[in-house]
């Protein structure tokens, strides 16, 4: 049962951090955008079952829960607390998926594509993920087809204003320090 460290505004203002002392995961991130796709995850479709939630982001030891705006802030947070706390601490086979879904490698990538990725990959670990991670959200690597890489944003970013305009601009800006030829598609 993880206890709140801290509750976090994001950039986004319809979305909150809940920062929490004991870990949910190891290095898996769990994202959920309606509560269909949430249906496996006991933590994930208890907060979709309260009223305003749409989408639902955890990784280690923060959670973002994103609302549609009319929710009051305070009564939703009420709501949502019991379910956080009711949620188990991550587990040592958590830490071994982790291990393993790090190594994997994408689908049909030649070996020079997959070390493309890597690199770039790298440099979003480096320099973007921790920063989208402190204000609650992430930024997941679909794909890489030739000049264009396709990446989906997580969290507070997935329905914050600024993730498709300013934010994109500097993901691609930085991995063109690289790629000079590079696309980036948010989808």
């Amino acid at each position: 049962m993880p206890k709140f460290a801290d509750i976090e505004d994001t950039p986004n203002p319809n979305a909150k951090k809940f920062v929490l002392e004991e870990p949910l995961t190891w290095g898996i991130a769990h994202s959920y955008e309606n509560a269909a796709q949430a249906e496996d995850d006991a933590l994930a479709a208890a907060l979709f079952d309260i009223e305003h939630v749409t989408n639902v982001f955890y990784l280690d030891r923060w959670i973002t829960v994103t609302q549609d705006g009319r929710a009051d802030w305070r009564a939703l947070l009420r709501a949502l607390a019991g379910p956080i706390r009711a949620a188990p601490a991550a587990v040592v086979q958590s830490a071994q998926l982790a291990a393993v879904a790090a190594g994997a490698t994408a689908a049909d990538l030649s070996p020079a594509d997959q070390q493309r990725l890597d690199d770039i990959n790298a440099l979003l670990d480096r320099e973007i993920r921790p920063y989208l991670q402190g204000d609650g959200g992430n930024l997941l690597v679909l794909g890489l087809e030739a000049k264009r890489l396709t990446v989906h944003y997580q969290g507070a970013c997935g329905s914050c204003p600024s993730s498709l305009s300013g934010t994109l601009v500097a993901i691609e800006n930085l991995v063109r320090s690289i790629e000079p030829d590079i696309e980036i598609l948010a989808v």
